[in-house]
């Protein structure tokens, strides 16, 4: 752990590297499983985050501006419902849309706390320089590592409570138990009164869900297949990009849309760096990503179960999209 104090009111910290991290064991576990898989975090080097910021701005994207609309509707509320707070938020990136929380938390404040977390040290660096030029009151201390390594770095907290934040319906990506894991994580990093604010992604008409993951601009088809571009340039490999191509489809049963990267013909692959040679079947497949959609009743319970009681839920007026705030020993 390294602690960089880059100007008086910007803090950070670098958080060691688990070894998985950098050596690729999560990718050579993923494409030896059956079926095969590969973590939803290879697809963002810079061209991957660049391709998903476009795909926030589509037409059949609705996720992302829905969910921003619901904030500029309801910050004040969930700051009001809060009170003065220190903001922690779990893959903050450029944190563009916690800056309307900020807005409602900075109005006559006079000091404001903000903790991003997240893997990209470049983002966290720049984000919390613009930040902190823009809000007179706001001091940040920020974290670049995993939400695990961060949760369990956190400083004590210099305001009376702390707000968790996790937007974006990212509580979709994991499974089950891997969602029940994660949430328990951060209950054990809060104290009594300490909230958690949550976005999820509703159920749906599954063709209003489809084709928000097959935009007509084809931008999610290149978002998926650079995850190949990317292993190639970091494991030195020699998957053929154009053997490949995108499917997303909705599981009805499962309330999950799959990303999947299909092969188009027999073939055969190899990643140098990790010592790794991958056949594939022509059609067979490699699940990328999966988002998880939700009933709002069927969460909180789940989450009541955890000890998070449920103390608001704000949604837009299709119901598509919700912002949730739980609270650690509410009943």
């Amino acid at each position: 752990m390294e602690l960089v104090n880059e100007v008086q009111r910007f803090q950070f910290t670098r958080l060691a590297r688990g070894a998985e991290a950098e050596d690729g064991a999560d990718v050579v576990a993923g494409l030896t499983s059956a079926p095969k898989t590969l973590p939803c975090r290879y697809f963002y080097d810079a061209a991957g985050s660049d391709l998903f910021a476009q795909i926030c701005e589509t037409p059949e994207y609705y996720p992302t501006r829905t969910e921003r609309s619901i904030l500029t509707r309801h910050a004040g509320e969930i700051a009001a419902l809060t009170g003065p707070c220190e903001i922690v938020e779990l893959g903050s990136g450029t944190a563009s849309k916690t800056r309307l929380l900020l807005d409602a938390y900075a109005d006559g404040a006079k000091e404001v706390h903000f903790v991003p977390i997240d893997v990209s040290e470049s983002v966290l660096r720049e984000s919390s320089r613009d930040l902190v030029s823009r809000y007179a009151a706001l001091s940040i201390r920020g974290y670049s590592g995993t939400y695990e390594q961060a949760l369990a770095a956190l400083h004590p907290a210099p305001a009376p409570a702390r707000m968790f934040v996790f937007l974006g319906s990212t509580i979709g990506n994991f499974r089950n138990s891997e969602r029940v894991a994660f949430v328990a994580r951060i209950r054990d990093a809060m104290e009594d009164g300490d909230t958690f604010l949550l976005g999820i992604d509703r159920r749906k008409d599954g063709a209003i869900i489809e084709a928000a993951y097959n935009d007509s601009q084809g931008l999610t088809a290149r978002f998926n297949l650079n995850m190949l571009s990317h292993l190639n340039r970091r494991f030195h490999g020699d998957l053929v990009v154009d053997n490949f191509t995108h499917r997303a489809v909705y599981e009805p049963r499962r309330h999950q849309i799959e990303m999947r990267l299909e092969s188009r013909v027999a073939q055969t692959a190899r990643l140098a760096d990790l010592n790794l040679s991958v056949s594939f079947a022509r059609g067979e497949s490699i699940r990328t990503e999966i988002s998880k959609k939700f009933d709002p009743e069927e969460l909180a319970g789940e989450f009541t179960a955890l000890g998070l009681g449920q103390v608001a839920l704000w949604s837009d007026a299709r119901q598509w999209f919700s912002l949730v705030l739980f609270r650690l020993g509410a009943r």
